[in-house]
């Protein structure tokens, strides 16, 4: 199937390793020309360089922390330039930290809210513009299945991750008559470093091993297993290219069947 990707200029943000990573290279794959972003240079440089090794397509640099609202316009300003311009935007940042409610004070909750919802609303905003010159632009948020079904230990996840969706549906809505989709795609648990982290904190926590939290892990889904990357990657590749030029405002799981809800 022809995604029609090629030539296409993206910007993908959190994507030096994991989720951002994975849909990179797989962009790369489709002949997707890729400004690819992480608040590290040297890790940023890193991962171009091996997604055009593998590739053999263009892939830029576009450094910066998306967290930091100063870093925004220098980040979409760099991918334009280096581009020519913006077709797709996909939107990624770290998760914030696990811990109970009471684990939390204002301030934590006030980085989370900058780092999982600010950041994307302010990478959106900023891409606008350039988004509406082209004629397939696709805006995909990455957020969690935890919008539609809680995990345990993760409150600001659950919280705030919400709050992104909200947009992302809000925005559909607004400026589908632009011709700009808008999606977001919920993972569930795929192999990680940062679901490596959350594995730590839960054994520590329960006063287990890594090995026992994600076995217990592995149980909730009906295939048995975590997700891979490349994956994840496939379904946001399709969702965000061409090929998918009917279908916005669309909340999509990509969670091996975890989440128990019919809707």
């Amino acid at each position: 199937m022809d995604l029609q990707l090629n030539g296409k200029r993206a910007l993908v943000t959190g994507a030096s390793r994991g989720l951002g990573y994975a849909v990179a290279l797989g962009l790369a794959k489709e002949g997707c020309h890729v400004a690819l972003n992480s608040r590290n240079a040297e890790n940023a440089s890193r991962a171009a360089d091996t997604i055009h090794k593998q590739t053999g397509n263009p892939v830029f640099t576009a450094p910066g922390d998306v967290s930091n609202a100063s870093d925004i316009t220098k980040i979409v300003e760099q991918a334009v330039k280096t581009l020519g311009g913006l077709d797709i935007l996909m939107t990624n940042s770290g998760g914030p930290p696990a811990g109970a409610f009471e684990s939390f004070d204002d301030d934590a909750w006030l980085s989370a809210i900058e780092l999982v919802f600010m950041s994307h609303m302010r990478l959106i905003r900023a891409a606008l513009p350039h988004l509406r010159q082209s004629k397939t632009a696709s805006v995909l948020t990455l957020t969690s299945y935890s919008v539609k079904q809680p995990i345990p230990g993760l409150v600001l996840s659950n919280s705030i991750r919400s709050a992104t969706v909200g947009l992302t549906k809000t925005l559909a809505l607004e400026l589908g008559s632009e011709g700009i989709r808008f999606n977001s795609v919920l993972p569930g648990w795929t192999d990680t470093e940062r679901v490596q982290y959350l594995m730590e904190q839960r054994a520590k926590t329960n006063k287990t091993t890594v090995e026992d939290e994600i076995a217990k892990q592995m149980k909730d889904s009906p295939l048995g297993r975590m997700a891979t990357p490349q994956e994840f990657a496939n379904v946001a590749v399709f969702l965000i290219s061409p090929a998918a030029s009917y279908i916005t405002g669309l909340m999509l799981t990509v969670d091996g069947g975890m989440v128990k809800s019919t809707l």
